[in-house]
């Protein structure tokens, strides 16, 4: 059985009084992806080489609910055919390459150029050809903008290695650009927040922020390769003084010495940054790092704690924040928060930590919360003036093996949400720093509640509805109709139509059943997790619910199928 066959086999039963009451779900898990869905039609278009190969799928099992929209009233009438196109305020937009670059192409002609105009939109190619044919001059031009506008959106780029320098033509090996990018927007931390969609779970269940320092450490670090000798690490002061550092004797014949610093001016920005975030989200604050063992880590440590004492200390206290941690700012050993990922997958907590603690700690973090699609990352630098710089882009990369695999014809299933979470946010900054337009904000909100509504209504990509979910293009496609102002029941009628009209139940037989309910108690009953049931996870779900049916003169109290007597 699956998700699609128990909720048939309950319709008819007592279980479904008793789903309509909320009575036996009390307790249960909580709510688990939904699965299922077919597919139909044909991908649009693209200048890209590569053809893709949809085939129409026949699904088992009818919709999952009733043909109802789930957009809110008045939601599309800033669309085209209403009132015309949104005109956004100004944004740079730095294009990237292979399947994500793909992907933001569909979901550029298909949801953003009919309702939006980006005339104001700056936009540059960091491909690796258009970085070797610039010089890498399309880089600083691109820095450039985002420093005067304030709002970046970038997609996925690729740092090309030695083959890809061969296989490309590359005049050379250009480095990542992110470096570049962090210098030239005064880069203070990295912002990398857990995603979440109402009715399913991904991972943690409240939401979990991080700043990871965005300067310093061991990505600007100096090194050579030497032999025995000794190594001496000098400070000139501005006025010519001079202090060593440190002196050591190297004994070996093979040594890596490595020098890097750890700015810590705009420590009091990401403090400010990290706090005012935490208070607004409700959730516990942690500052990370070694400082026990690594000393020279104190002084971040010293700089956030007295910022919150100061500014943030009394709020926190106020709002309850603080009630489990001894009503102070907590420290955390980076081991020790290393740990406590794993064990708090309530959520509910924030983390800052120097650059490269930052960077290990949110990988674990996006692996807890399923993976890097669901986890959210913005650069945030700061201007001479003061206004901040926001750069949004999706925490993973380009998904060169689903690329290969478009070029070759095969279907893929790429989600989207780490996308399109970036270009909503970079959108959204940027319509406040212009101060409008609010309805822009409007339609990137309904992009969001369009995507959460197909993935908890079975409608979602593979990788959270399994393999009868929809292909890149065709998800692309459902959210689109939506935006158009098409029902759900719409896009289930073309991506999930019912395989035999006798497989369907009638739509005032299935009005009253609660479909986010009945996916819990799947959940609950498929103990081994792997999205179907065995006959034995099925009996044992009925007997622990106390509706199995029973021999003796009791008799049945369930109807074994929709064949049986009423």
């Amino acid at each position: 059985a699956d998700p699609e066959a128990l909720r048939h086999i309950l319709t008819h039963t007592m279980i479904k009084r008793q789903l309509a009451a909320g009575s036996v779900l009390r307790g249960l898990a909580p709510r688990l992806a939904a699965a299922g869905g077919g597919k139909q039609g044909s991908p649009p278009s693209h200048r890209h080489l590569g053809v893709i190969s949809v085939a129409a799928q026949k699904p088992r099992y009818g919709p999952v609910m009733s043909a109802v929209s789930l957009a809110p009233p008045g939601s599309h009438r800033f669309l085209s055919g209403g009132g015309g196109k949104i005109v956004a305020p100004r944004m740079t937009y730095i294009s990237g390459e292979e399947m994500t670059h793909y992907c933001m192409e569909l979901i550029l002609d298909r949801w953003i150029k009919p309702n939006v105009e980006t005339s104001g939109w700056e936009f540059f190619d960091l491909s690796c050809k258009a970085r070797d044919d610039t010089e890498d001059k399309v880089l600083h031009d691109a820095v450039a903008s985002g420093k005067k506008i304030g709002a970046i959106f970038k997609e996925p780029t690729v740092t090309p290695t030695q083959v890809q320098k061969i296989k490309l033509g590359l005049k050379k090996t250009w480095g990542s650009p992110n470096g570049a990018m962090r210098k030239g927007w005064n880069g203070i931390t990295i912002s990398r927040d857990t995603i979440h969609i109402d009715g399913l779970e991904l991972g943690f269940k409240k939401k979990v922020l991080f700043e990871r320092h965005a300067v310093g450490g061991e990505y600007g670090a100096g090194w050579k390769d030497v032999g025995e000798g000794s190594v001496e690490t000098i400070f000139t002061a501005a006025d010519g003084t001079k202090t060593v550092i440190d002196k050591r004797e190297l004994k070996d014949d093979n040594n890596a010495v490595v020098t890097y610093h750890n700015p810590l001016d705009n420590v009091d920005d990401l403090a400010h940054i990290f706090f005012t975030r935490c208070l607004e989200s409700e959730v516990v604050p942690y500052v990370v790092t070694k400082k026990t063992v690594f000393k020279w880590q104190e002084g971040f440590w010293a700089k956030m704690k007295a910022v919150f004492d100061e500014h943030y200390l009394a709020d926190f206290k106020a709002a309850g924040l603080l009630k489990n941690c001894g009503g102070e700012l907590q420290h955390l050993i980076s081991d020790a928060a290393t740990m406590q990922i794993i064990r708090w997958t309530g959520g509910g907590f924030g983390m800052a930590a120097h650059n490269y603690d930052g960077d290990m700690l949110t990988d674990e973090i996006a692996q807890i919360h399923r993976s890097p699609g669901f986890i959210t990352s913005n650069l945030v630098g700061k201007n001479e003036d003061g206004s901040l710089i926001k750069e949004f882009e999706a925490s993973h990369g380009t998904v060169a093996d689903m690329w290969e695999a478009h070029l070759k014809g095969k279907e893929t299933s790429l989600n989207p949400l780490g996308l399109v979470e970036a270009l909503i946010g970079a959108v959204d900054h940027s319509v406040d720093l212009a101060g409008g337009p609010a309805e822009l904000k409007v339609f990137t909100g309904n992009i969001r509640k369009h995507i959460h509504a197909l993935f908890v209504n079975n409608l979602g990509t593979r990788d959270l509805t399994g393999p009868a979910g929809l292909t890149t293009e065709q998800f692309v496609d459902a959210v689109g109709m939506m935006i158009e102002g098409k029902s759900l029941a719409d896009v289930q009628k073309k991506y999930a139509p019912a395989a035999d009209p006798n497989d369907v139940l009638e739509e005032e037989g299935i009005a009253d059943i609660d479909d986010g309910m009945v996916m819990r108690l799947f959940k609950d009953l498929d103990s081994n997790g792997d999205g179907s049931l065995s006959y034995k996870e099925f009996s044992q779900g009925l007997a622990r619910l106390n509706v199995a049916p029973k021999t003796g003169p009791v008799g049945r109290v369930l109807r074994i199928s929709l064949d049986d007597a009423e």
